[in-house]
């Protein structure tokens, strides 16, 4: 039996071009360099984002089934499946769930965790951020802007925040657009912190619409306009998780898990 192996890289989207190139692409690159021998496929979970691309660009990108589907046509044989997700949230659950019906097509079938799933997860990124934001100084307040969700895989968010405390930075603050904390929470601690500056960056692969819009814009609901109503000096640094190489290899390092470690299932 001839073996074709292939890893599918699936992930939220992004309908940002520029953006994209500098996370989503980069990430299937890692993976191709360290996986030679896999053909590498791009997947979208949000059809919202997929609609546009295909509405304004003309780009089709496919869904889980679609290159579930597409790779059996081409023989694929070895199949393991990256997310790029932050959490095992809602998308990924979806992702399973379109997984599971093909279960019995592939020779082998394995599936990576998203990128913080264990304490060791918890701990290497914690260390990433710390080592690349150390230029923020102790007087200053480091606010991450993570996306949320009402699934029970958001207490990761109140989670990375008390292991930045833990590790000694109690300047880092994390907060959530669509669950919690709410940048309402982060505001009273921010309150009790009294820090000269603060720093707004996303805590997301890509640092699309959200970090744009409802972080760095100058509308009256951006985190930037309510923190500077509260008197602050607001620095935007708009860079997804996805631009720093340290955060690429912690998805590798998943992918070399689910090859190394874990069944079929």
């Amino acid at each position: 039996m001839n073996r074709k192996k292939a890893i599918l890289v699936v992930s939220f989207g992004t309908s940002y071009h520029e953006t994209r190139e500098k996370t989503i692409d980069k990430i299937e690159e890692d993976i191709k360099k360290s996986y030679p021998d896999y053909k590498i496929y791009r997947v979208f979970t949000s059809k919202m984002i997929i609609d546009i691309l295909r509405k304004r660009d003309n780009i089709h990108i496919d869904t889980v089934d679609e290159a579930i589907k597409r790779m059996l046509i081409d023989g694929v044989t070895d199949l393991i499946l990256q997310p790029t997700h932050i959490i095992n949230g809602i998308e990924n659950d979806f992702m399973l769930e379109d997984l599971r019906k093909y279960k019995d097509k592939f020779a082998t079938l394995k599936v990576g965790s998203p990128l913080l799933t264990s304490t060791a997860d918890f701990k290497e990124l914690v260390a990433v951020l710390e080592d690349n934001f150390k230029n923020v100084n102790k007087d200053e307040a480091l606010v991450f802007m993570g996306h949320g969700s009402s699934h029970h895989a958001n207490a990761v968010y109140p989670a990375l925040d008390y292991a930045f405390k833990d590790h000694g930075f109690k300047n880092f603050f994390v907060g959530t657009v669509e669950g919690y904390p709410e940048i309402d929470s982060v505001i009273k601690f921010l309150k009790e912190f009294k820090p000269k500056k603060v720093h707004l960056t996303p805590l997301m692969v890509v640092a699309g619409d959200h970090a744009l819009n409802d972080m760095a814009s100058d509308e009256e609901d951006s985190w930037k306009t309510l923190l500077e109503n509260e008197g602050y000096e607001v620095d935007c640094i708009v860079k997804g998780l996805g631009e720093y190489p340290e955060v690429r290899d912690m998805f590798i390092k998943h992918i070399n898990d689910a090859v190394n470690v874990f069944e079929n299932r």
